[in-house]
């Protein structure tokens, strides 16, 4: 039996069985595990709560045929416990884990950038110093970026040209007016501006920024994001009800096992 030991975030669960879980988590060493961790459904379980979505969390494994199996788990942040009575930063959470989930595709693939930015996003999240919203924008442009997605936003995307003109998903960016191409979009300057800043980290410019901009780089940034990823983000619809219709309450398919359970 191969022993190993590593931190991560727990992304996601899944119902094993009548007692078991199957837990998705990306570590910091060993990138994107799925394991098992057994009887951790029973009320005596000595870690059901350190396993759930939302905890950092240090593990020891052993190396199983198919999957892995949880040993030992302590605790090393619960940012959910920050997290669960907000509905807007819940939601965007939400979103951060399903996005790493997605971004890293193959099982124990180093993926120490990605597990870096998810930490740090959660923990901006837990400590309330940005707009929920602004966070999970600024995650997803980096998380992009680091997957070698990053948009172009200072020159046009095809020719490099400095004229800025319009904002096209398929080209990679921005394009000038020789460059655009049909389902491009025309962008405030200033929302374009956004999301330099939140792909840089310069939260002075995007704390200042103003509603209309903040709404129509989200919508630009989850259209990207989605696009490359050639999938939707389930988490994103409760993202964007919250901007429709604010409210303190969390529905319970966000973030339970049947919510968790998606491929």
């Amino acid at each position: 039996m191969s022993l190993y030991r590593d931190e991560g975030v727990v992304l996601r669960t899944q119902k094993l069985g009548e007692a078991d879980r199957i837990v998705t988590i990306l570590a910091k060493r060993t990138g994107k595990i799925r394991a098992v961790a057994k009887g951790v459904r029973r009320t005596t379980s000595r870690f059901g709560a350190r396993l759930e979505p939302f905890t950092h969390v240090d593990l020891q494994l052993h190396t199983g045929r198919t999957l892995d199996v949880v040993t030992q788990a302590e605790t090393i942040r619960p940012y959910g416990e920050a997290l669960t009575g907000d509905y807007p930063r819940y939601t965007a959470g939400s979103a951060m884990l399903e996005t790493a989930d997605r971004l890293t595709h193959g099982e124990k693939e180093p993926a120490l950038r990605q597990f870096l930015l998810l930490v740090g996003g959660l923990r901006t999240l837990a400590e309330h110093g940005h707009e929920a919203r602004l966070v999970l924008d600024a995650y997803f442009l980096r998380s992009l970026a680091v997957a070698g997605y990053a948009p172009t936003l200072d020159a046009c995307a095809k020719c490099r040209a400095p004229a800025i003109r319009a904002f096209a998903i398929v080209a990679g960016g921005v394009v000038c007016g020789g460059c655009k191409t049909p389902g491009s979009v025309i962008p405030a300057g200033e929302t374009i501006g956004l999301m330099t800043a939140l792909l840089r980290g310069d939260w002075a410019t995007a704390d200042a920024s103003e509603p209309r901009h903040r709404s129509e780089c989200s919508g630009l940034v989850a259209a990207y994001l989605q696009w490359h990823l050639e999938h939707g983000i389930r988490s994103l619809r409760h993202v964007e009800r919250e901007l429709r219709e604010p409210t303190t309450t969390i529905p319970a398919s966000v973030g339970s096992d049947a919510a968790a359970d998606s491929p």
